[in-house]
């Protein structure tokens, strides 16, 4: 029988999802001052959870309250208390409420953390950020303890979420963040047992996963987020990403998430970065297919003894049956499409509906205005803008209203500037 998205799909762990699509991480900004879950964070999972996937992925739940990737973060850190656990058990209880299985995504923004939460983020080398507008602080260099402080907090994460309903973690090491920069020579400059070879760079991604599965014990899945390359010169390669799998599959991982890029080269939100990329992550036989990292996909399924679950760019159903029947994904990954219309997965199962690319109209305004502008400033705010417009409907959805697809991006970006803003003062006054 072919495999389709209407497959149930089993893990090592013993955790199923019911069926083949998966709702994909995106940051939510919902959690209050002291970086609780709100209520805003059950009714956005209840209304996801009512739309049919088979799996829901968190946004980034911080490991460090002083390394978010926004305010708005969820925290679970050494100061986490009992209110914490009550708010984590309600959103857990509102996201299965529907059948789908419930993954936590933990993170540790590193120098990816903006200016705002703290000037001078940790990172594995001091190593700035290549982007304009100030909004990131000079990285320092981590010591050994701090390093040691990131894979308890991550087996902190999957204890506190095993008690709190949760049935995984997922290891955020993509995208830039922490994990994922000690994985990149470009900015791990190390000369310690921290950086320099594979090996080395990826200790911190292996000694987090070991953790987390001892904290979180049999039965609780803990996957990872990886990505199949950073398209930058110099900067983690696709050869590196087969290199990390091989390591993976001998340390029991449930699944592994392939996606891709940075902020300084966001092919996550297939877009280009200010450089030139490095690596095509748009090959013309994955453009005419829809996802972005299926080229890639295929040879890390190659070497891959875990299941693969890969995000970004699918929105037709024919697509993402062909990817399943041609082992080239085992879980499919939607995220943007959720925050217009969260019963997307539900059109989709059924065949009523594809999913709606609602990215291709996203821009400032046209000509030199839209996303492919030759001024870097411009380029980059209208990045930035397409972020803030699908933070403003995610905040929409956790309101209990309806969305806004006619929202102007320019609109959307201050609106929620203003509110990070905001949300940052009030943040600082409720830190110790």
């Amino acid at each position: 029988m072919p495999v389709t998205i209407n497959a149930p799909l089993t893990l090592s762990s013993g955790l199923t999802f019911p069926n083949r699509l998966v709702k994909a991480a995106m940051t939510e900004g919902l959690a209050d001052s002291r970086n609780r879950p709100t209520e805003e964070h059950v009714t956005l999972y209840r209304r996801w959870a009512e739309g049919g996937a088979g799996g829901l992925l968190t946004g980034n739940v911080q490991i460090d309250r002083h390394h978010l990737e926004r305010v708005g973060n969820v925290v679970i850190d050494a100061k986490s208390g009992d209110d914490e656990l009550d708010g984590l058990s309600r959103w857990a209880e509102a996201a299965k409420s529907h059948g789908a299985a419930f993954i936590m995504q933990v993170s540790h923004a590193g120098r990816q953390t903006p200016k705002l939460v703290n000037p001078r983020p940790a990172a594995p080398s001091p190593v700035a950020l290549g982007l304009p507008g100030g909004q990131f602080g000079e990285p320092r260099a981590m010591t050994a303890d701090e390093i040691k402080a990131v894979v308890e907090g991550f087996g902190r994460a999957a204890r506190v979420g095993r008690k709190a309903g949760f049935d995984g973690i997922q290891v955020h090491a993509a995208h830039g963040y922490l994990l994922s920069s000690f994985l990149s020579p470009l900015a791990n400059r190390r000369e310690d047992d921290w950086g320099g070879p594979l090996e080395n760079r990826a200790r911190l991604l292996v000694d987090s996963v070991r953790e987390a599965k001892v904290q979180g014990g049999p039965g609780f899945s803990v996957s990872v987020k990886l990505n199949s390359a950073d398209f930058q010169k110099g900067g983690f390669s696709h050869a590196d990403c087969l290199a990390v799998i091989d390591i993976l599959n001998g340390l029991g991982v449930d699944f592994v998430e392939i996606s891709g890029g940075n902020y300084e080269q966001p092919a996550m939100m297939d877009m280009e970065g200010l450089e030139p990329s490095f690596e095509d992550s748009r090959r013309s036989s994955t453009r005419e297919r829809e996802a972005y990292f299926l080229s890639y996909a295929k040879s890390v399924q190659e070497r891959a003894t875990m299941p693969l679950m890969v995000t970004g760019g699918f929105r037709t159903r024919s697509a993402m049956d062909a990817a399943l029947e041609g082992h080239e994904a085992d879980l499919v990954g939607l995220g943007r499409p959720l925050c217009v219309d969260p019963a997307t997965p539900a059109k989709l199962l059924s065949g009523e509906a594809d999913a709606t690319k609602w990215e291709a109209e996203l821009r400032i305004g046209p000509g030199i205005f839209g996303p492919n502008s030759p001024i870097k400033l411009i380029k980059a705010l209208n990045g930035f803008g397409a972020q803030g417009w699908y933070y403003e409907q995610i905040r929409l959805l956790g309101d209990g209203k309806p969305t806004n697809p006619r929202l102007g991006v320019l609109k959307a970006f201050m609106a929620h500037q203003k509110k990070e803003t905001e949300s940052a003062k009030e943040w600082r006054a409720a830190m110790p």
